[in-house]
């Protein structure tokens, strides 16, 4: 069951279940030419609002140590500060951005920049959110999102109860980013937990799996 927080603007209503903190682990696992990368990693997840029409989100992930291997078990014993290190959790990367569902701004929005909205904001109840719901019985959704390594991506999909699915409709690149050229995402509450999934096309490939998690609320 899905609990609507109070004061939650009506239009995160169809979003209400991604809000709270989530934590857990995840694997990573992409070909990279003939190289195939797997890792597991911890990932820190968080959505917010601030009283507005959208979600705040953030999000942090390390790498999870490996385990020493067996032979090396002898050497380890001998060499305990390595073995710590081996141990050690590593920082990958990090996300921020925001998330809403997808309509045309009007006069009672605020914006462009700081400019207040004119008259009364518009979706502020349950009965005029339904009218944004499509023919297929879901909500068109986007989300932009950030990262620290020069890009940033712009997702457009649909909401349908607790399942997002959610693809890249432009991704920006500083000219000291590594190549990336497009992505898919989804997320799913699947008995309590927030599940996901990533699919990226980059390094010169075309679209393929690259990473997913299985994150618990934190209370």
């Amino acid at each position: 069951m899905i609990e609507i927080p109070t004061g939650l603007p009506a239009e995160l209503v169809p979003l209400s279940w991604l809000i709270g903190v989530w934590e857990g682990t995840g694997v990573i696992d992409y070909v990279v030419g003939e190289e195939h990368v797997t890792h597991e990693f911890g990932q820190r997840v968080s959505f917010s609002h601030d009283g507005l029409p959208y979600l705040n989100y953030s999000s942090f992930a390390w790498l999870l140590p490996t385990q020493p291997k067996a032979d090396d078990a002898g050497d380890a014993e001998g060499d305990t500060s390595e073995a710590a290190a081996s141990l050690e959790t590593t920082p990958l990367t990090a996300e921020s951005g925001y998330w809403r569902l997808s309509r045309t701004a009007l006069e009672g929005d605020p914006g462009p920049g700081m400019l207040p909205g004119v008259g009364a904001r518009p979706f502020t109840t349950a009965q005029s959110v339904e009218a944004l719901r499509t023919s297929g019985g879901d909500f068109e959704v986007e989300a932009s999102i950030i990262h620290p390594t020069g890009v940033s991506e712009l997702y457009l999909g649909r909401v349908a109860g607790p399942r997002i699915d959610l693809a890249t409709d432009a991704v920006l690149r500083s000219a000291t980013a590594k190549e990336y050229s497009a992505a898919t995402r989804m997320y799913g509450l699947v008995e309590g937990h927030l599940l996901w999934a990533w699919d990226i096309a980059a390094l010169g490939q075309s679209i393929r799996t690259h990473a997913s998690a299985r994150l618990a609320k934190v209370d």
